[in-house]
């Protein structure tokens, strides 16, 4: 399988299979619509009055190389069903809820603004204790594994986070593993000694704002209907002039804000070098929801985002953009690219009353409770269900070009959005499709200036 588009002046098809790019002539990219298709002796005259015939057959002599040469036209027979569903239950990632409550309201917070559609509350020491213990229990031979702080606000319950860390670094000792920290916040109680802590432990952190100042007001207010811009820029500015490691700020761009490549330029312009802004998946009917209609506008944003990206590049003054770090070297491995998250199985997220489930975005909802840590005995119930949610089990993705690079997509989205994780979301589908021709294309315009 190929996909080949056009990115401004330059052809561009990809390898599906092997992930092998390339830059091609219009000739190649022309010959590519009948190639595989019809008898190659047929092509010249398809393009007679186009092409002359000696420069068809040359190039037809080019693609049979790159066919030969395992490079075009490849297939998948290296991926098995063994390779996909025969992992065991394995867990190396956790998402650790350790505040369901949040000193914001966020119009579009899929976490019923910090409650999760239950009690506002605050994970104990004991239960992260135990979620901690836990992880390390059921990590197999795994070594690096990974927790995040999660909330809600989890700095709403710091000092049980510090003692989390700690305790985790006495714990991973004992099993031998080492454990990566990750934090998200709102930036509200972002204080200095805060950050000098966080900046000392946590691997990474994820700090939440949706870019301009009245984009970000819209949606990001206080729970008493204050903006937040103000508080969390100083806040979120500080910190970044002291992080030596790695953090993202972490946007959602809606329907009210179709412009988001302004909201990356300003930040940007205000000195973050790691930014990821987000289509917000929601409520269809929702005002601010994005719509099909939508799409071309989106695309073209995203186009005046790779602009705006190669701009940065030029001058020298480069930042990164989530969904545009496409690996075309190396990338994940294979089960990763097949399986996607691990939602479900590889990854689970923990409530405060200690309550399992397959992933942040399904906490609350009881269907897909699957145990909790103070259960005598832990059985995934829910394993199978999502170790078969691969790329293979899923119709629209055995087909779609896309497939090795988006995994088959968010699984709680595809629930959310059509009531089945085996079913994905469209319109995400779609952006994040033109995002990844957006990231090769990057790529490959970088490639010609090293």
């Amino acid at each position: 399988m190929i996909h080949k588009y056009k990115y401004k002046d330059r052809y561009i098809v990809l390898d599906v299979n092997s992930g092998a790019v390339h830059e091609v002539s219009e000739l190649v990219f022309d010959i590519l619509d009948y190639y595989n298709e019809r008898p190659v002796e047929e092509i010249p005259a398809l393009l007679y009055g186009k092409y002359a015939e000696n420069d068809v057959r040359e190039a037809l002599a080019d693609i049979a190389y790159l066919v030969d040469n395992g490079m075009l036209y490849t297939d998948d027979s290296q991926v098995t069903m063994d390779m996909l569903e025969g992992r065991g239950a394995v867990i190396k990632a956790m998402c650790l809820h350790v505040a369901h409550d949040c000193n914001m309201a966020c119009k579009y917070c899929f976490g019923d603004t910090g409650a999760f559609e239950g009690a506002r509350s605050l994970m104990s020491l004991e239960t992260g204790k135990r979620a901690i213990d836990f992880l390390l229990e059921h990590s197999g031979a795994r070594r690096n594994l990974e927790i995040d702080f999660f909330g809600g606000e989890p700095l709403m319950n710091f000092d049980t986070v510090k003692a989390l860390v700690a305790y985790g670094r006495e714990r991973e000792k004992v099993y031998g593993k080492n454990i990566r920290f990750t934090i998200t916040t709102n930036g509200l109680l972002l204080d200095d000694e805060k950050s000098e802590y966080i900046n000392s432990v946590m691997d990474n952190v994820i700090l939440s704002i949706d870019g301009r100042p009245e984009v970000n007001d819209r949606m990001r207010k206080t729970v008493n209907g204050k903006g937040t811009y103000d508080i969390i820029t100083r806040n979120f500015q500080r910190f970044v002039e002291k992080r030596k490691g790695t953090y993202y700020v972490r946007g959602t761009f809606t329907r009210e804000n179709l412009d988001f490549s302004e909201d990356v330029r300003h930040l940007a312009e205000m000195g973050f070098k790691n930014i990821s802004v987000e289509p917000v998946v929601t409520d269809p009917s929702v005002d601010f929801a994005l719509r099909d209609e939508d799409r071309e506008a989106i695309f073209r944003e995203y186009e005046k985002l790779t602009d705006l990206y190669l701009e940065y590049a030029k001058a020298g003054k480069r930042f990164e953009f989530f969904h545009f770090n496409v690996d075309l070297n190396q990338g994940p491995c294979v089960v990763k690219r097949v399986s996607g998250c691990g939602a479900g199985t590889e990854y689970v997220a923990v409530s405060p009353e200690g309550d399992i489930y397959p992933c942040h975005q399904f906490v609350g909802n009881r269907d897909f409770r699957l145990g909790n840590l103070y259960d005598d005995k832990f059985t995934n119930k829910m394993y199978n269900d999502f170790n078969r949610a691969h790329i293979y089990n899923k119709e629209k993705c055995r087909s779609c070009w896309a497939k090795f690079y988006c995994s088959g997509g968010c699984h709680a989205n595809a629930y959310h959005m059509n009531g089945d994780i085996l079913e994905p979301y469209d319109l995400g589908c779609e952006l994040e499709k033109k995002r990844i021709e957006c990231a090769i294309a990057i790529r490959t315009i970088l490639a010609d200036k090293d």
